[in-house]
């Protein structure tokens, strides 16, 4: 009986452990994809909502609250409303995918900058939760979103 080296048997199981790395990195990745991006962007929608259903605390809130650099407050208010309800709602179809990303990632970026009390909270809950989202949506732009997009099928039909 012929023996089985050790270096044969690493190999068979790192073979067997690789069989199904391209269908989970496909079909995995485009189910992680799809949920990441409704993730994500469902927090975004609330709070656009929240801010459209209750419009003169959003203006009071911009006004007094948070410090937009650049911005008028009321301009900063519609601009960060209209962000938080486009590009979430663009990122749920899949549709011009990495730019509604980084235009998230931006509007984000834009909460943290422009609401200081988040640094200082004593639950770093609130300050983490936008870190997250920055992370996931950064992934997103670099990645992409997956098949389960419309990108994906306008790309098909464009070949």
């Amino acid at each position: 009986m012929k023996s089985i080296s050790p270096w044969t048997i690493f190999m068979r199981l790192h073979r067997m452990s690789m069989r199904f790395d391209s269908a989970l990195q496909e079909w995995g990745g485009a189910v992680l994809g799809l949920f990441v991006r409704c993730f994500v962007a469902w927090q975004f929608l609330k709070a656009g909502w929240i801010k459209l259903n209750d419009w003169s605390v959003t203006l009071d809130l911009f006004r007094e609250e948070y410090q937009v650099p650049l911005l008028h407050p009321e301009l900063a208010a519609y601009a960060g409303t209209a962000g938080e309800l486009f590009f979430p709602s663009l990122l749920i179809l899949g549709l011009f995918s990495r730019p509604a990303a980084l235009g998230l990632f931006a509007v984000n970026a834009m909460a943290v900058i422009s609401y200081p009390v988040l640094w200082s909270l004593e639950c770093p809950a609130a300050i983490n939760d936008h870190l997250y989202w920055g992370i996931l949506l950064l992934m997103l732009a670099v990645f992409g979103v997956g098949k389960f997009s419309l990108d994906t099928v306008l790309s098909r039909r464009r070949e």
